[in-house]
């Protein structure tokens, strides 16, 4: 299942919470072409308050996604390019020394924001990844013995090159389960990239979101009445049973090392739960499990050696999972 299929025939109050996070699709459609998918997994973890990984080749428009992101939902963002060279300091601010006061006064980094987008991540070593953990896990940064709290709503929206391309570091497992989902951004199909190119060629620029027609369709206080919402959605035991068997079958599959952590099932209820609520019903179904699985297990799991010399994949196993574990009725 896609999530970003849409429940036939539902109608929603306009300015409700739903429908100004449903507008979100159309209003970055002005900017970015065909990633509803990504769309809809940015708003599931703004939901459940969690973070998001982004994976594809460098010019799929992840940067530009986010932006676009933020652009709509009246959010601060701000940008951190991940160097070899970039220090912890550099993201979570530092203590800076004013002669004239002879104090040491604390200049917060970007990381106090809104919306971080962490681009290429994987290109900085593991010492300056690690330094979002405590934001990402917290939503705080301690400096110097203070904890700082961050602002409300918090997301990192980190993008990652695939490993194969030089120059990169693996993230830390313990900071891979720390993000709720990891978004693969595909290619755009002929028509899509048809679609980019004339927008170009009628003088679109990707800096200038203002300019493309970007406007806010939804903000901080529709967030916290959606996520109100969100957590008056009910799920039944046995649905909770069916997550509890699909995360327990990872920890049996032949082909994984390392299967999901009880905080992946956590993580997989909260997102069905979201899913359940965008699609306009207050109560959990299998299907929002099986469209979230992906999204939501596919970074919390490591593959054997020979599967990986045989071509097997994480999205292959957990498929497999998925068809194999009784759905309940």
């Amino acid at each position: 299942m896609d999530p970003t299929t849409d429940n036939a025939g539902r109608t929603e109050a306009p300015g409700s919470p739903r429908a100004s996070l449903e507008a979100l699709r159309a209003e970055i459609a002005k900017a970015v072409v065909g990633q509803d998918p990504a769309v809809t997994g940015l708003v599931v973890a703004l939901l459940c308050r969690g973070h998001v990984l982004l994976e594809g080749v460098p010019g799929v428009a992840k940067t530009l996604l986010v932006r676009a992101l933020a652009s709509a939902l009246e959010l601060d963002t701000k940008r951190v390019q991940f160097t070899p060279d970039l220090m912890p300091s550099d993201v979570t601010g530092s203590l800076v020394y004013d002669a004239r006061t002879a104090e040491f006064s604390f200049q917060p980094g970007p990381v106090f924001t809104n919306l971080l987008l962490a681009d290429e991540i994987n290109r900085t070593p593991p010492k300056t990844q690690s330094s979002l953990l405590e934001a990402m896990e917290e939503r705080q940064v301690t400096v110097d013995g203070t904890p700082r709290p961050l602002p409300e709503p918090f997301l990192v929206a980190a993008t990652q090159n695939p490993l194969e391309y030089e120059g990169t570091y693996p993230l830390p497992e313990a900071q891979l389960d720390r993000f709720l989902l990891k978004l693969t951004i595909p290619l755009p199909s002929r028509q899509d990239e048809i679609d980019v190119l004339t927008r170009h060629a009628q003088g679109f620029d990707p800096r200038d979101l203002h300019a493309a027609g970007v406007r806010p369709v939804a903000g901080p206080a529709d967030l916290e009445a959606a996520r109100a919402a969100v957590a008056r959605t009910t799920v039944s035991p046995e649905i909770t049973a069916y997550i509890v068997d699909l995360c327990r079958a990872t920890r049996e599959s032949p082909s994984l090392t390392l299967g999901v952590s009880p905080r992946g099932a956590t993580a997989l209820l909260a997102t069905s739960r979201a899913w359940a609520w965008l699609t306009g019903r207050d109560y959990v179904i299998p299907d929002d499990v099986k469209a979230l699985a992906l999204p939501t297990l596919r970074h919390r799991v490591q593959l054997r050696p020979e599967a990986e010399m045989e071509g097997v994949t994480t999205d292959s196993v957990i498929n497999a999972i998925l068809a194999h574990v009784p759905v309940p009725r």
